[in-house]
């Protein structure tokens, strides 16, 4: 059974950042790829970044690029989200989940965090 735990979600102001950690809890964390969605109530699930197992490929949403970056520590099965420059829209559930590839689509994620908050007021 795997089971992913995320923390350090917080309220910060526009311009603001903050910084996520996803712990795994689980058998050969080096061997999946991990990506980080959000969500806000009432809209559907949307993708911020994902990274390959093995850390050399990233992948990062348009609104998120150049803001965001996400890494990896394999060594302590934990994936990270950096978040700059942080702006009201950026709020929204962060949840880490493990994956196939670094893909932008949900379906290739079969374990998810329960997620953490993160509130970006102005």
């Amino acid at each position: 059974q795997v089971r992913l735990v995320e923390s350090g979600g917080g309220l910060v102001q526009t311009g603001g950042s903050l910084s996520l950690s996803c712990i795994v809890y689980g058998r050969t964390f080096y061997a999946y790829a991990m990506g980080w969605f959000r969500q806000v109530p009432g809209k559907e699930r949307e993708f911020v970044a994902a990274i390959s197992r093995g850390g050399g490929n990233t992948v990062v949403s348009d609104s998120a690029k150049g803001r965001f970056t996400i890494s990896r520590d394999n060594a302590n099965n934990t994936v990270y989200l950096h978040m700059n420059n942080l702006k009201t829209e950026d709020t929204g559930v962060y949840k880490c989940a493990r994956g196939t590839i670094p893909s932008s689509q949900s379906r290739y994620y079969d374990y998810w965090g329960p997620g953490t908050q993160v509130t970006v007021s102005s």
